[in-house]
């Protein structure tokens, strides 16, 4: 039986069964379910891990993205090991609006290596929530995805006429695959008016190793320096965050700050030609919250700065420019301390500065009637520049982004009603004005005639860069309850989203450079354009959801499309015509330039529960997950690139007094469908089966769990291509250069544990 007639013969066992779903698991997201009187509509498919869903998981992961992994319609595209990029219904990192503490953050790195959910350990987090469908216009802004919302754990105060509050939390965590390690502390200290609070968290690991061997070849980028050929090279990471937070509450008033800092010392990428060396990130967050006779009012400002360090990591070349992996050049001849043939490493420097502010008021129009207004404004500021090194590369420094900027002002009104018990309904708009430029640019070595530095730099700094977009968004959603089984949601939407910088302001075709612009991970090289159009796009959603009136069982359907007019996708480019290419480059990496064209996605998510039986073996219960999408560019009729699979999630969970244990099936169908543009690599089916156990006391809960239990070796269907040893940036020829066709394999069996101390 091959892959995909195993997850449809669960899915109709599923639906078949006298009942689905049951009480909330640790390998389902607890979904909010709005009671009889007027609260907030959620979004269609909207779901959100709290707590008590969140716990379990933190044994077994230091990247808090991949908590989202069994949320319906969610999958996660391969990065660094603290950062990978959640994608939504097939797409991903800028098309998803991610808000951290109600901060809208924005990735300054060329490749995407600091993305909004890295910068927030596992172990802080209070909330995780996700629009998956359609998200109302009050939440999803420049974005076309969905919305991602991470939450900071919330301030607690004392109650009245209790005198304080003090208390903390320290746990740690082992994983045995990568030797993956670390510990995190968090302390409180509050009156009824007053609360500071802290948290802060550690990890590190070292390589993972596959299921198995996956290469032919040991090599690194450094003579006499190798890996086994079933270790993953460049997946080794060091990572520290720290959140300090002040809170003063008057009343209805609430005062609160936030300090938030992260040193990452190292994180290596598998599927990208260099590494993450050093990130340095600040912020600070003012917040004021009140509760009014007419409504609630919030007003919110932040500042972050992100100074990120590039250069080769441990397994790729550490000589630019020499085959030896030490200081000699290509001829053997030593290198010497300034040197136009060889030079240690190859450096790479991002800066970014954000700085934004939000007001937003909810205002009761009625007991029936509430309407949502806002406004924000955003601030980015970019610089993107790389010393001279190497052979090539002197006399001056190479400036991929100067000056870029990309502002935002936005506002937007909801109206939410509800007609009668059965019916409720949301209505909402918003527009958003992004403003962007950039300043002139150069490359290292305007005189090198033979990597057009020279021609593309002129070209650019000819042009009229400053552009803006005036971007509207409109939803409508409904929910009818035809029942205490049975409702319905359903909802369309237009969204709109600015390309980002580098998506504009990336210039030079020169391999070299357009190599280090790419932000999807598959191993080729990237180049802007000026002139792009914002994405626009329209999506239908819908949501079935059948349950027992007890909530002991219930199932949910929701199919989805979406059309997307200017959809930037890219078109392999000859840098020698500065031209798209007459003839398409198959299996090999090349260089594509971004396009505006037309997308077509539609799918499905399915989710379930059911409680089996609660006894003397405590109470059993099944879940089950299915995800399915379908992505085409409609010009080329070309597949879209990184679409997860049709996959599936089953666990059966026992609780038992303090125990929590599940077993849990996870099933990938085989990717066949790929983009060609891209020379994206197809990857094989697979199963995986992953056990879980937890035992809680009162102040102290123990994690322990088995990933991967029989060792199975796989690929990542949205992993992207394998570049994570040998010497990325020089010839292919070279025998020791990253050859194209190898997708980044899955980690192999790995035994987890944590600990968890509530003082």
């Amino acid at each position: 039986m091959n892959m995909k007639l195993k997850i449809c013969a669960v899915a109709v066992a599923v639906v078949f069964a006298p009942g689905v779903l049951a009480e909330d698991t640790a390998t389902m997201p607890e979904v909010l379910v709005t009671a009889d009187e007027l609260k907030p509509l959620p979004a269609l498919g909207d779901s959100a891990l709290n707590e008590k869903s969140i716990a379990p998981k933190r044994a077994n992961t230091s990247d808090t993205a991949s908590m989202l992994g069994g949320v319906p319609g969610v999958s996660l595209n391969g990065a660094g090991g603290v950062s990978s990029l959640p994608s939504i219904h097939g797409m991903a990192d800028d098309r998803i609006r991610t808000k951290l503490d109600g901060m809208d953050l924005i990735a300054s790195c060329p490749n995407h290596m600091n993305p909004p959910l890295s910068y927030v350990d596992p172990s802080n987090v209070g909330v995780l929530k996700v629009y998956a469908g359609i998200a109302p216009v009050s939440v999803g802004g420049d974005s076309i995805g969905g919305t991602i919302v991470a939450e900071t754990r919330a301030p607690e105060f004392a109650a009245p006429g209790q005198d304080n509050i003090a208390k903390g939390e320290v746990g740690a965590f082992y994983r045995s695959n990568n030797k993956a390690r670390g510990g995190n502390v968090a302390a409180t200290y509050a009156t009824e008016r007053f609360n500071i609070s802290y948290g802060g968290a550690t990890s590190q690991a070292d390589n993972y190793t596959a299921g198995g061997e996956f290469k032919t070849y040991d090599f690194t980028g450094r003579i006499g320096h190798t890996l086994p050929r079933d270790e993953v090279g460049s997946t080794a990471y060091q990572t520290r965050n720290h959140t300090l937070g002040f809170a003063f509450k008057s009343g209805s008033q609430l005062f609160e700050a936030k300090v938030g800092v992260q040193d990452m010392p190292y994180q290596l990428y598998p599927n990208q030609r260099m590494d993450m060396l050093d990130n340095q990130q600040k912020s600070l967050n003012l917040r004021y919250a009140d509760q009014l006779d007419w409504g609630t009012l919030e007003a919110r400002a932040y500042r972050e700065t992100v100074d990120h360090f590039m250069d080769f990591g441990a397994d790729k070349r550490y000589w630019y420019g020499t085959a030896s992996g030490g200081p000699t050049a290509l001829n053997g001849t030593p290198c010497s301390p300034i040197s136009a043939t060889c030079a240690a490493g190859m450096p790479m420097y991002t800066e970014g500065k954000t700085t934004g502010a939000v007001v937003k008021a909810e205002i009761d129009l009625g007991e029936q009637d509430l309407l949502r207004v806002g406004g924000e404004v955003q601030q980015y500021h970019l610089n993107d520049w790389w010393p001279p090194s190497g052979s090539g590369m002197f006399p001056g420094t190479f400036w991929n982004i100067k000056d870029g900027k990309r502002d935002r002002t936005a506002v937007y009104g909801e109206w939410e009603a509800r007609k009668d018990a059965q019916w409720m309904s949301q209505f909402g708009a918003r527009y958003e004005q992004v403003r962007m430029n950039a300043g002139n640019v150069v490359g290292y070595n305007p005189g090198n005639l033979t990597s057009f530095q020279a021609r593309d730099a002129n070209a650019f700094n000819a042009l009229d860069r400053q552009i803006t977009d005036n971007n509207l968004d409109m939803t409508a959603l409904a929910r009818y309850t035809a029942s205490e089984t049975n409702d319905v949601e359903f909802g369309i939407a237009r969204k709109v989203r600015s390309p980002n910088v580098y998506e504009r302001y990336t210039w030079s075709t020169w391999s070299m450079a357009a190599l280090m612009n790419n932000f999807v991970g598959d191993g080729n090289g990237y180049v802007g354009d000026v002139n792009l159009k914002p994405e626009k796009a329209n999506t239908l959603s819908a949501t079935f959801d059948r349950h027992a009136a007890d909530g002991n069982w219930g199932f949910k359907v929701t199919p989805y499309y979406t059309r997307v007019t200017d959809y930037i996708d890219a078109v392999q480019w000859s840098a020698t015509t500065n031209a798209a290419s007459t003839t398409l480059v198959t299996n090999q990496f090349s260089v594509l330039k971004y396009a505006n064209q037309s997308a077509r996605l539609y799918g499905v998510d399915l989710s379930g529960r059911m409680a089996l039986s609660e006894g003397g073996w405590g109470a059993l219960s099944v879940t089950g997950l299915i995800n399915y999408t379908n992505g085409k560019n409609l010009d080329t009729g070309d597949e879209l690139y990184n679409i997860m699979p049709l996959n599936g999630k089953f666990a059966l969970t026992q609780k038992l007094e303090g125990w929590n244990n599940s077993a849990e099936l996870v099933m990938v169908q085989a990717k066949k469908n790929v983009s060609d543009m891209r020379n994206e690599i197809k990857t094989p089916g697979y199963s995986l089966l992953n056990l879980r156990s937890s035992y809680s006391w009162t102040r102290v809960r123990v994690d322990f769990g088995v990933e991967n239990l029989f060792d199975k070796f796989y690929y990542l269907p949205t992993g992207g291509a394998y570049t994570g040893q040998g010497t990325t940036m020089t010839n292919p020829a070279l025998p020791n250069y990253p050859q194209w066709g190898t997708a980044v394999p899955g980690m192999g069996r790995s035994i987890n544990t944590g600990v968890t101390v509530k003082l």
